[in-house]
């Protein structure tokens, strides 16, 4: 792909680079009652005051994408209570360190537990990130080689702490998992397969099959490679299998990635699907607004 976003235990983050019943009155049963004049309004007030908001917690909420998934959740308080997860004391201070931001290590099953206690949905933007090996020298071209610290692997990260994070959201009965992953997983010999030896895209894969096997009602966005660009503003793609690595639509600014992931809450056309995502470039195309008709463009579910 074009670009990719390698990131952090706990965060989507870091390293970029190519390679939702009212209760009607009956007329039969008051065919004559003033009341029934008023039924209209009070199924309006019975409606509007019996709805509730969604709780909806994003981890990696310290990460690039993460951060913007959880202030556009934080933006909309008429639809969403927003929490988020981070790994360190740091990384919650740096998102503004509210009380709904939970601090835990995705590795560590029991640790999450009380950030997930009570969601309805829950965004996973958590992922392994391989470091630079030290020595390398930008300003004298090449590739850098990579590795990852002991307890950060992929099998790690994005198997193990996905998996946690899966079953903590089905044992507190969470309605809804959305899930960001990348292109490229279907090739087991895809260059980032090869950083730090990690294997990354095969144990995303891995964790995703395991969602898609869980039960519960998914979304798994196989994001192509990330951009720090502004969203809203281009023609969103769906695809499926890498097929759209075989074109020259393979990017997609995070800031789109982050509110498909807010609008496949909204959805059911986005339930139980899995599709690569990508964007055609700014100026061509029509930018995406109905993201119904998005969802129903995508007909897996793995």
């Amino acid at each position: 792909m074009a670009n990719f976003s390698l990131t952090s235990a706990a965060a989507h983050k870091c390293w970029s680079f190519s390679p939702i019943d009212a209760f009607p009155i009956s007329r039969t049963a008051f065919p004559n009652s003033s009341a029934f004049r008023f039924s209209q309004p009070r199924r309006a007030i019975i409606s509007m005051s019996s709805s509730t908001k969604s709780t909806v917690l994003v981890t990696g909420a310290g990460g690039r994408t993460g951060q913007i998934v959880y202030k556009k959740l934080k933006e909309r308080v008429d639809q969403y209570t927003a929490r988020g997860l981070v790994r360190t004391p740091e990384s919650k201070e740096s998102i503004g360190g509210e009380d709904d931001v939970y601090v835990g290590d995705v590795r560590d099953a029991d640790s999450i537990v009380p950030a997930i206690q009570g969601i309805d949905a829950l965004i996973i933007l958590t992922s392994a990130v391989p470091k630079i090996k030290p020595g390398f020298d930008v300003s004298q071209g090449g590739r850098p080689e990579f590795y990852f610290e002991e307890g950060t692997f992929p099998e790690q990260v994005d198997w193990i702490g996905q998996k946690n994070q899966i079953d903590a959201a089905i044992a507190a009965g969470v309605k809804q998992i959305v899930l960001v992953g990348s292109m490229g997983g279907t090739n087991p010999n895809h260059p980032l397969n090869s950083l730090g030896n990690g294997n990354i895209l095969v144990w995303k894969r891995k964790a995703e099959q395991y969602l898609a096997d869980s039960g519960i009602p998914y979304t798994i966005i196989r994001a192509g490679g990330l951009q720090d660009k502004d969203g809203g503003i281009r023609e969103l793609l769906i695809g499926k299998d890498d097929e759209l690595l075989e074109t020259e639509t393979r990017t997609i600014a995070r800031a789109d990635v982050a509110e498909t992931c807010i609008q496949a809450l909204s959805f059911e056309e986005a339930k139980f699907k899995a599709f690569d995502l990508a964007s055609k470039p700014e100026g061509s195309g029509t930018p995406t607004k109905d993201f119904k008709a998005l969802f129903s463009q995508a007909t897996s579910r793995f």
